[in-house]
């Protein structure tokens, strides 16, 4: 970005810059959409496996999986190309993450700068980490859900809806997992002490069990547990990381002086 005036751009340098993350941002998001269309057997068949193993039904013969299944006659494409199109999101993060910082970069200080690319080089796994978890929860919750089917009925699943299921369960593990990275990076700024995370921690704990039960795409207790747990333990490692790195600060600054 170049800068013009003491720093300052005019209003359609700014678009222009715009235009270009954007664009950037938007190839590798396509770019890894393609390896989302490349290997969609294998990802449709390890998301749908909580409820049907379609591997081994194709390997049986059978002509469906299940509950699982499929409506209306653009129904698979449609499934296809949302899949490959999710997972290329998921998958090109770090580049549009970057370009997304890129874009806000040159307004910031130098350390600003220093720090905003450690966000977003730990909170890429720490968003893959979550999100993993939330695939590992997936046959728990998919079973404690389908268990309240009365034995008298059949409860057929559309994979539409299924998949939409999915992705909100993997989607909110991964968000989750991003409360320490930014309660880290605060600190690291010089917004937030250590003090101040962990001082209302009867109010975080309540806040982080309010937040599993509101936007957790399950309404059972073990899937929430899962979700909560993790986050209240990170929530006080984050928050040990915050008066560790103060203590190192006040003895800089002590020194200094």
């Amino acid at each position: 970005m170049v800068a013009h005036e003491g720093g300052r751009m005019p209003l359609l340098e700014h678009f222009r810059e715009l235009r270009k993350r954007v664009v950037r941002a938007a190839a590798a998001i396509l770019i890894a959409s393609a390896i989302g269309w490349a290997f969609y057997s294998k990802i449709v068949n390890a998301l749908a496996k909580p409820i049907c193993d379609l591997h081994r039904s194709h390997i049986a013969g059978l002509g469906n999986c299940g509950a699982l299944y499929v409506n209306g006659v653009l129904g698979p494409l449609n499934l296809q190309v949302t899949v490959s199109f999710l997972v290329g999101i998921i998958i090109s993060a770090p580049i549009w993450l970057y370009q997304l910082w890129a874009f806000v970069a040159p307004g910031l200080h130098r350390r600003e700068k220093k720090y905003s690319i450690l966000f977003i080089s730990i909170a890429t796994p720490f968003f893959a980490g979550g999100a993993y978890l939330g695939y590992r929860v997936l046959p728990l919750a998919v079973k404690a859900l389908l268990g309240f089917t009365p034995s008298s009925l059949n409860n057929l699943v559309r994979f539409d809806d299924y998949l939409s299921f999915v992705l909100r369960l993997i989607l909110v593990f991964g968000g989750a997992f991003e409360l320490p990275v930014l309660l880290v990076a605060l600190n690291l700024a010089g917004v937030l002490s250590g003090r101040g995370i962990l001082k209302p921690w009867r109010i975080a704990i309540f806040g982080i069990t309010f937040f599993t039960a509101a936007f957790s795409p399950t309404g059972d207790p073990l899937t929430m547990s899962l979700l909560a747990l993790p986050l209240i333990l990170l929530y006080f490692l984050s928050g040990g990381i915050a008066l560790l790195n103060d203590r190192r600060r006040s003895k800089r600054s002590g020194s200094e002086s």
